[in-house]
């Protein structure tokens, strides 16, 4: 575990919605971007796996020089690219979640931009029978000294995004396919059976995250406000957890810098 939980300094619940702030230090940053974050962003389960599927094709210096240099290709990074690793990393290990199919793998151009939710992948309950469902996440990142920030506003704010993935049967439908397609055969099968089979008795049997991103003073506006919204007529089969993680200021803007320097370093030691 890399991605500490931080230190909690606000709490703006509003049943059903759970909505924190959560504080971290420039060191557990690093930390962060040097572990779990790195793996996250190279993908480096997925291409760990087709490395070990092409060990018997790739059999000559030629070829397995050249499996190399496709694998440790990776999609340009951006700020928000950064931000969602951390998000992701959160949520994996505080919030019993899994995403085993990052959309950058679906992603035919590099420079192109995924579509759908951010996080989509399945959270382990205390069910006693199917205890994993599906989790759907939105992440968004900024800098901006606003509370909130716009990135919470409008057609594609977080706010807007977790109302349709709350009230949009089409939406978390086409999310559940999603994930079936890669499903066959893959390790998380059994997730994605136990997930389907409480989705087809209750689709809004799911669980939703909205993490923020931010490097700016923590104040709760950032999400008391967006609570009480998304509690107004939540299902009671759905749960919605909201959660701001404040950097020390200016790291946002050196986010590429620092990940980047982290994933070279991590390249180097392997």
């Amino acid at each position: 575990m890399t991605m500490v939980a931080g230190t909690e300094i606000y709490d703006t619940d509003a049943p059903p919605v759970t909505a924190r702030g959560v504080l971290y230090t420039d060191a557990e940053l690093d930390d962060a971007l040097s572990g779990s974050v790195s793996h996250i962003l190279k993908d480096t389960s997925g291409k760990s796996d087709i490395e070990a599927m092409l060990a018997g094709v790739a059999t000559t210096d030629f070829a397995q020089n050249n499996l190399k240099t496709a694998l440790e290709a990776t999609p340009p990074l951006h700020s928000w690219r950064v931000g969602e690793g951390l998000a992701e990393a959160y949520l994996t290990e505080h919030k019993d979640c899994t995403f085993p199919w990052p959309s950058t793998r679906d992603l035919r151009n590099p420079d192109a931009s995924p579509a759908g939710a951010d996080l989509v992948g399945f959270q382990k309950t205390d069910a006693p029978e199917n205890k994993h469902r599906f989790a759907f996440g939105e992440a968004k990142t900024s800098d901006e000294e606003r509370y909130p920030p716009n990135t919470m506003y409008g057609r594609h704010g977080m706010v807007r995004q977790l109302e349709n993935l709350r009230d949009s049967r089409k939406t978390k439908d086409a999310l559940f396919l999603y994930l079936g397609h890669h499903a066959h055969n893959a390790p998380w099968n059994p997730l994605y059976q136990s997930a389907a089979s409480r989705y087809l008795n209750n689709p809004t049997d799911v669980s939703l995250f909205g993490v923020l991103v931010r490097d700016v003073d923590p104040k709760e506006e950032d999400l008391k406000s967006r609570a009480s919204a998304l509690a107004d007529g939540c299902p009671s089969a759905t749960t919605i957890h909201l959660v701001a993680m404040y950097f020390p200021k200016g790291c946002i803007n050196a986010f590429v810098e620092r990940a980047t320097r982290e994933m070279e370093g991590d390249h180097a030691n392997n």
